[in-house]
């Protein structure tokens, strides 16, 4: 049955799953602050900022306005940086209480909140109360926008403690193309989602300095062990880190020019600055904030993630990359499963 969805962020991924979800037959509204955007997505149906080329569908209508986005709104999906995530939150919440309306939330935010550490969904659980909201459910995996865009095969995860509701969830997103999977851990799902940004870091900057394949594929699996670990920590089960928001969404992340960790990575390899990346992004790089996050969470909880460390040496210290590999490297030998 079709559903009315508000969508909140218009970025790449926003935008495309507003459309997805549309060309699926249901009712969606995508909220943007951009008055420009809007406009553009309203009549010309482009968004090229985020997605230069791709047509949206004629179904889909965008709005300034979130009160109308929301209104009578079954679902709502939000697609909004960690950094801005609170603010919308409580924007949200507030527009909420005044409807009276109780939708289920569902996020596909990626990244740690600085200062707290705290996921995703702690954030939203804070800012929109349980009787403004059903469950909410984390939407997750290895998905790249340009790759939905144009209907490439993709299957991810929808995590939810209430098995339902991400059932609902699986049920709202699959079609022909885009398969989804239901999952109950959500910790593990929203480490999983966060951390892999700062593997593809690095994964960018070693191959930005040149190094191949071996290189790419020890920091990999490197890289996915830490990630496990903190994860685990934290009560996560081990197994949703071999499933797609665990694996799945590193190895795409960590291997594509289409994600825009690995694009800052390979910048830094190739030796520029940290803040003229940030610059020439224009686009958020979570891996660069959760990095931070990620290394004084693992301190704090004295879990190893000697990857982590050292990007985060590289990017908060001015270390230099080859000087940082050179360190991992010469770690103390030890057991792969230790």
């Amino acid at each position: 049955m079709a559903e009315k969805i508000a969508v909140l962020g218009a970025g790449s991924w926003g935008s495309v799953l507003a459309n997805m979800l549309t060309e699926n037959g249901h009712d969606v509204t995508l909220w943007s602050r951009n008055e420009e955007q809007v406009k553009q997505l309203n009549t010309e149906h482009t968004n090229p900022r985020y997605m230069k080329d791709f047509v949206y569908s004629t179904k889909l209508t965008a709005t300034t306005d979130m009160k109308e986005a929301v209104k009578d709104s079954s679902v709502v999906l939000i697609v909004i940086p960690t950094k801005g995530l609170r603010e919308v939150a409580k924007q949200l919440n507030a527009i909420l209480t005044e409807l009276h309306q109780k939708p289920l939330i569902i996020h596909a935010t990626k990244g740690l909140e600085q200062n707290t550490y705290k996921r995703p969904s702690e954030m939203l659980s804070e800012d929109i109360p349980s009787e403004n909201r059903q469950a909410i459910v984390v939407l997750s995996g290895p998905s790249h926008a340009e790759d939905v865009a144009i209907k490439d095969m993709t299957a991810v995860t929808a995590a939810c403690e209430d098995l339902a509701s991400a059932k609902k969830a699986q049920k709202l997103f699959s079609n022909s193309y885009f398969r989804v999977y239901t999952n109950d851990d959500v910790i593990g799902a929203e480490f999983g989602a966060a951390l892999k940004n700062i593997i593809a870091i690095g994964a960018g900057a070693i191959q930005g300095l040149g190094y191949h394949d071996n290189a790419r594929a020890a920091l990999i699996t490197r890289g996915l062990a830490e990630i496990r670990r903190l994860g685990v920590a934290f009560g996560a089960n081990p197994m949703t880190f071999i499933g797609l928001s665990g694996v799945g969404d590193l190895v795409v992340t960590a291997t594509s020019k289409n994600s825009r960790n690995w694009r800052a990575g390979y910048q830094l390899g190739q030796g520029k600055k940290l803040q003229d990346v940030i610059d020439n992004m224009g686009m958020v790089i979570e891996g660069v904030y959760t990095t931070k996050a990620a290394y004084e969470l693992s301190r704090k909880r004295q879990v190893q993630m000697p990857i982590t460390e050292a990007l985060y040496r590289v990017l908060y210290e001015g270390e230099d990359i080859k000087t940082a590999i050179s360190q991992l490297m010469d770690r103390d030998l030890t057991s792969e499963n230790e």
